[in-house]
């Protein structure tokens, strides 16, 4: 059996835990580490998790948001980190010397964490070398998509057949275009290389969505150029369904453990 839970999504930290249990086998993974080493471990007991049950942190790529104190963590209690080479090394000052284990992963080369199969893939983000993930305990698949400025073919064949989507809904462009940013910031989030606007996330929703698709999250809401009515309402009219099947990752919240597969 397969599940997932969100410690927290949007820009003032991410983290989501998967979880992959097999016979007496059970494997666990935080897919970024955007909080303090305090409050990752306050939000895992919230989800009835402790860090010595985890196996591994994967990095996707370099903002504070998602890196966080990954590596400060995983050096505490001894968990493998995987992240890209070029997360790696922008992400060099973060690093102490007691970090126990860090693993290069590449794009489009899966590798295995106990009962989980994992395959990073590339996603246009303006970082040194960001990926997102696909995981898979062999029966069931979880896509993540986040931190993507562009719906491109590549990613929404990556994204093919999953049975649970995490999709970001950064923003809706006209509150992005209406808010009190800086035409640079918001030339920036609303870029190529910037975050997913709701229309586009629907658009991508609707090119890979298939009736085995058993959950879908809207993740990393913006606080100021969003809402979960907006976001969900997009989703929903992508699938055809209503907006209250769209399961939204809170800022504070997170998200309550959830089926891959029903």
């Amino acid at each position: 059996m397969m599940r997932f839970a969100f410690l927290g999504s949007g820009s003032e930290g991410n983290s989501l835990l998967i979880e992959s249990r097999e016979d007496t086998t059970t494997t666990r993974v935080l897919l970024d580490c955007g909080f303090g080493i305090r409050e990752t471990a306050r939000r895992l007991e919230r989800l009835g998790v402790t860090p010595d049950q985890l196996d591994a942190v994967l990095v996707t790529h370099e903002h504070g948001d998602h890196v966080g104190s990954a590596y400060a963590f995983a050096a505490r209690h001894r968990l493998t980190v995987y992240t890209s080479h070029g997360t790696w090394l922008a992400t060099s000052h973060l690093r102490g010397a007691d970090v126990a284990d860090v693993r290069v992963c590449c794009a489009d080369h899966g590798f295995a964490i106990g009962g989980l199969q994992v395959l990073p893939y590339t996603v246009p983000h303006d970082a040194r070398e960001p990926v997102q993930f696909v995981l898979s305990d062999g029966q069931a698949r979880l896509g993540v998509l986040t931190d993507a400025g562009m719906e491109t073919p590549y990613v929404t064949a990556r994204l093919a057949g999953v049975d649970a989507l995490v999709l970001e809904c950064n923003h809706d462009r006209e509150m992005l275009r209406n808010s009190v940013y800086p035409a640079s910031l918001k030339r920036r989030i609303g870029g190529d290389f910037g975050h997913l606007a709701n229309e586009v996330a629907a658009s991508i929703l609707a090119q890979v969505a298939h009736d085995g698709l058993n959950r879908v999250v809207a993740a990393h809401l913006s606080k100021q150029n969003n809402t979960r009515e907006l976001a969900t309402g997009a989703l929903a009219a992508a699938l055809g369904a209503r907006p209250s099947e769209v399961l939204v990752a809170d800022q504070e919240e997170g998200l309550a453990w959830q089926a891959v597969r029903a």
